[in-house]
């Protein structure tokens, strides 16, 4: 398959759609994506990281009319599990965040055992969370942060957050991977009579214990995942996170191109000593060659978001 196609990211300032800033950025991607080796081309410096979140869509092998699926749930082929595999090499991560996957058996058909090792959480159902770290890079699991799931005993349980800490030589760094309640992007949940709505209100006071415990301690951090909800703005959501502690947003003051673009809801927030790690000059959306609904369901409905770190040593 030849290269990922680039990007371009539209920046919102005052109201004002603002293409200039990124177009040196989009430029040098489209550039790197060129070269012989593609997803070496893409691989930054040694003191920096690069962390990716990517929901890959009921990445699952299970029948269709499986009691697990949904009736609009649309199975992987093997194809299209080879394609993702070769969108997983050229995004060239170091530390992704996965959504919608059916286990780490599959997740391994994504990202080779060989070079990443995978942690996912332990809920019993399809659309699990999961942590892909390069081989390399030390680390150790955490429990899963089950709190983020505020009605377990549902008949459709919400996901557990994926949690791992990173030992890096600058220090741990402690990395929480989310996906949460679909279906309040844009309302308020804090609000809305939605239910939707107040399952993803009722998720932001334990993902805001999760922060502020790591900012007592001191320690880097960095969230990231799907969250289902616009954040530019005034959005209360975001808010509640940033009265539990300083944070910063990767996405922030950002339009998505994936799949023709609207606003963020895959995102990167880094609290602690990490908040000035983050590089938000190097956010980066992976588009597909491949355009059309079809592919949009064989594929994902999702694009890799990434940014860097730079990390100290």
């Amino acid at each position: 398959m030849a290269g990922a196609k680039g990007f371009s990211i539209r920046a919102r300032y005052g109201g004002r759609m603002v293409r200039r800033r990124m177009l040196f950025l989009a430029l040098a991607l489209l550039f790197a994506l060129g070269l012989p080796g593609g997803a070496r081309a893409l691989a930054g410096p040694p003191d920096s990281l690069k962390f990716s979140t990517w929901n890959l869509e009921w990445l699952t092998v299970r029948p269709a009319g499986d009691p697990a699926l949904p009736r609009d749930a649309a199975p992987k082929r093997p194809q299209d599990i080879a394609r993702l595999a070769e969108y997983a090499a050229r995004l060239n991560a170091d530390v992704i965040a996965i959504e919608e996957v059916d286990g780490p058996a599959i997740a391994a058909r994504i990202f080779p055992p060989a070079r990443y090792a995978i942690h996912m959480t332990d809920d019993p159902v399809v659309q699990r969370v999961g942590l892909v770290v390069r081989r390399g890079i030390p680390f150790t699991a955490n429990p899963d942060d089950t709190a983020i799931d505020p009605d377990p005993h549902a008949r459709y349980p919400l996901r557990s957050g994926a949690d791992i800490t990173l030992h890096l030589p600058g220090g741990d760094v402690r990395v929480l991977a989310v996906h949460l309640k679909t279906g309040c992007k844009r309302d308020d949940p804090f609000t809305s009579r939605r239910w939707q709505c107040r399952l993803l209100a009722r998720q932001a006071p334990p993902l805001e214990a999760w922060i502020r415990a790591r900012q007592r301690e001191g320690i880097a951090y960095i969230v990231l995942g799907d969250f289902n909800h616009w954040m530019d703005g005034p959005d209360a959501f975001w808010a509640a996170l940033q009265r539990a502690a300083p944070l910063v947003r990767a996405t922030a003051g950002h339009a998505s191109p994936c799949w023709g673009g609207e606003r963020f809801i895959d995102h990167i927030l880094a609290g602690g000593p990490a908040a000035q790690w983050m590089e938000p000059a190097t956010l980066r959306v992976m588009l597909y060659r491949e355009q059309g609904r079809i592919w949009q369901e064989r594929l994902s409905d999702h694009c890799p978001v990434s940014v860097r770190f730079r990390i100290p040593g």
